[in-house]
């Protein structure tokens, strides 16, 4: 299972077109997304005070033709999931909206791997 923290506009679109994609796939050719125990850091670092935004769960073996490779692009150590094509809604077995603790810690959805 691999995790993205999503602006909700971009959850609505593939609901009502079948498939998820968000503007890193336009601009860097690949859809950045988490293992669990990365969401926490992403969050922090990308998201500390937004809001509007859902918890998605995505299921690799459901992801078609749009390859996954674990990488680091930015020059670390540490390898996040990069999935290299739209993702197929059925693919997204689980969403919520995104959520903090009072602690700032993310609030894990029920039924989420």
């Amino acid at each position: 299972m691999i995790y993205r923290i999503a602006e909700a506009a971009d959850w609505a679109a593939a609901r009502q077109g079948g498939s998820f994609a968000s503007p890193d796939l336009a601009a860097e050719g690949f859809i950045h997304f988490s293992e669990r125990h990365q969401v926490q850091g992403v969050a922090d670092r990308y998201y500390a005070g937004k809001t509007g935004l859902v918890l998605l769960a995505v299921e690799e073996s459901k992801l078609g033709s749009s390859p996954l490779k674990r990488e680091n692009t930015s020059g670390g150590t540490e390898l996040f999931p990069h999935v290299y094509g739209r993702v197929p809604i059925d693919a997204v077995t689980g969403h919520a909206p995104f959520e903090r603790d009072a602690s700032g810690r993310v609030v894990w959805p029920a039924g989420f791997a």
